[in-house]
């Protein structure tokens, strides 16, 4: 999962295609902004009617919009909008994670399906393949003839360069080398025909939270994932921007300082790890950290201090990203409860209303929604937007 493999696409779609471009701006604009009438989405594209109307029948044929309900107005006939079909595009997404794998089944307009977990002491590849294929196979025996048709791709969301990353998950150095030389599409290409897609797991985070999350008002912004390792995403003209090696938005590598004046990334000092460490030092029982559902409420003795921390450094952090792109938000969001979102957030905002901003035009600090299903979630959505939704960065990254 180097630079190269992150940037992967196997061939093959399904039996709709991919879409065209004038395809993909319609869908895109019924799942950004939500059903929309023919006429009104043609004023919106710079299309004629006729050719949205001739398009969206096409869509309809092939099961991937379908019509809403009627809306009356004072004169004329009813109009009748048009809407993603939730049922016309299946995709799996598989989070690889440092304490577990979740595999879900996303459908076109963003709900979890269904969903199945898995708990390790540390990733090795044997068992997250292995439970992906057992995954897949179960959750496709679920659907129908007609949905299983309609599967388009299996995205897999993992750390960049997850081999390096052995002593923070406390994984033996040699056995965690075998992540480096996997082809993860011949891999899963053993059991499946789907495509797939590998992405960052930030950045699934990310695209997640833009796709089906409250930021939809935001153009352009950095984003910030804390699982058990922070990382981060950026949204460019209102697309999931990746860079060219997959890697954009790399926000946990930002440089930041220990206590002693040491370099440090911010990685090692906003990260839930650092909690976890702490529990472990205290003789607590970390699982609480990691339940479902979420629940830290008996852990506030050492969580208010990380929160105050971890604070202080996304306010630092959020400042850096913005002297490069004056963003208009930082989103926040993480593996953790939403009371303890929300506090974070709050506090960043606190913090950032203290900090130097000669030069710089601070942005809003806001909360992420989708929380800790985000990368799995992200992973999903993959091969969905991949071959039906709209890249406004397309001319931005090398192909």
């Amino acid at each position: 999962m180097d630079g190269e493999h992150v940037r992967e696409r196997i061939g093959g779609v399904n039996q709709s295609g991919v879409r065209d471009y004038n395809e993909r701006l319609l869908l895109s604009m019924l799942q950004r902004n939500g059903p929309a009438a023919g006429g009104d989405m043609a004023r919106r594209a710079g299309l004629s009617p006729q050719t949205v109307s001739v398009i969206l029948r096409k869509l309809e044929r092939d099961g991937i919009v379908k019509r809403g309900e009627p809306v009356r107005g004072k004169v004329g006939k009813p109009s009748i909008p048009m809407e993603l079909n939730p049922d016309g595009v299946f995709s799996f997404g598989l989070k690889v994670g440092r304490r577990s794998a979740d595999l879900s089944l996303l459908d076109f307009t963003g709900q979890v399906r269904k969903q199945l977990h898995l708990s390790y002491t540390y990733p090795m590849p044997q068992e997250v393949f292995g439970f992906l294929e057992t995954g897949v196979a179960q959750l496709a025996a679920d659907l129908d003839e007609d949905a299983r048709a309609r599967l388009c791709g299996i995205g897999i969301a993992a750390p960049f360069e997850l081999w390096k990353w052995h002593d923070l998950v406390g994984a033996p150095e040699q056995d965690f080398l075998s992540w480096r030389e996997l082809d993860i599409a011949q891999i899963v290409g053993q059991f499946s025909d789907l495509p797939v897609f590998v992405v960052n797991d930030a950045t699934a985070a990310c695209r997640a939270e833009h796709l089906f999350g409250k930021t939809k008002d935001y153009r352009d912004y950095a984003y910030f994932f804390i699982g058990s390792f922070i990382g981060g995403g950026v949204v460019l003209n209102g697309t999931v921007y990746e860079g060219n090696q997959g890697n954009a938005g790399a926000l946990g590598s930002m440089r930041s300082t220990g206590p002693l004046g040491e370099s440090r990334q911010l990685i090692d000092v906003a990260s839930i790890h650092l909690l976890e460490r702490r529990l472990v030092e205290a003789g607590l029982d970390t699982d609480m950290l990691w339940g479902h559902p979420q629940d830290w409420s008996q852990l506030s003795r050492y969580v208010d201090p990380w929160i105050g921390e971890t604070a202080q450094e996304l306010a630092k952090a959020a400042l850096s990203i913005c002297s490069v792109i004056d963003f208009e938000a930082v989103v926040i969001d993480g593996a953790f409860p939403e009371n303890v979102r929300e506090e974070l957030v709050e506090r960043v905002q606190r913090y950032l209303a203290n900090q130097d901003v000669r030069g710089l035009i601070p942005p809003e600090i806001c909360e992420g929604s989708i929380g800790e299903n985000a990368r799995s979630m992200g992973a999903a959505s993959s091969p969905i937007f991949t071959q039906f939704l709209l890249n406004t960065n397309a001319g931005l990254s090398s192909i």
